[in-house]
């Protein structure tokens, strides 16, 4: 007999029957597997949500639509100027009344005086701004409370609509100084200073010009206004 067979069976075998097992771990509940595919959903919902936005930033498409959201210290969202809006004429500033816009030497009328103790200097300077184009007003000696009291290259006075006359005229000479005044016409005073030999050679006049007239640098577009 072997001693695997229990007493009493004598030779008998014996076999285990039926289709039951004990388990080894607990059964996997309903619950678990439907939060399973809940999350496996979710997280695909986010990669292609991400996708779509990747796709915006580097095609651009949303550029647009950011400059439109930003708004300006006003309040009032940006857009653009519309037909009635005399920057959408494409019309010259100086047409359009401003008076820091740069005008055409004809239109800027220059008084030339002679601050200093050398003779003929007024009549000389004004013969080479009209050979640019400027308008020649009056030239002769300077009035009693600039006369030997200017000593830079020149003093360049203008009124409130002479504004952007006075950079015109300013660009011409290298250390000129600007004097605002109360006159109301757009006319232009060029006094002559002590330490003036000579305007700027037209080329370096235009230079001058370009940078005091260089607009500020616009901001970069970010992600935010």
């Amino acid at each position: 007999m072997s001693m695997l067979t229990p007493q009493g069976l004598k030779g008998k075998q014996y076999r285990i029957t039926g289709n039951a097992y004990p388990r080894l771990g607990r059964p996997p509940k309903k619950s678990r597997k439907v939060i399973a595919a809940l999350a496996a959903l979710l997280a695909l919902a986010l990669i292609g949500l991400g996708g779509v936005q990747l796709y915006d930033i580097f095609s651009g498409k949303n550029k647009n639509a950011s400059a439109q959201a930003c708004a300006t210290p006003s309040g009032k969202p940006l857009a653009a100027p519309g037909p009635g809006d005399p920057a959408a004429s494409g019309a010259p500033a100086a047409a359009q009344g401003d008076p820091h816009a740069i005008p055409q030497p004809a239109a800027v009328t220059v008084n030339v005086y002679n601050a200093t103790a050398k003779s003929g200097l007024a009549g000389r300077t004004a013969e080479e701004l009209k050979k640019r184009g400027f308008t020649i007003g009056k030239v002769g000696n300077a009035p009693a409370e600039l006369d030997k009291k200017v000593p830079g290259t020149a003093q360049v006075i203008a009124g409130p609509a002479g504004a952007g006359a006075a950079t015109l005229l300013g660009s011409q000479i290298a250390g000129a100084t600007a004097t605002a005044d109360a006159r109301t016409d757009g006319t232009v005073d060029f006094v002559i200073g002590d330490s003036y030999n000579a305007l700027l050679d037209e080329t370096q006049a235009a230079a001058a010009l370009a940078l005091a007239t260089k607009p500020s640098p616009a901001p970069t577009a970010t992600g935010s206004c």
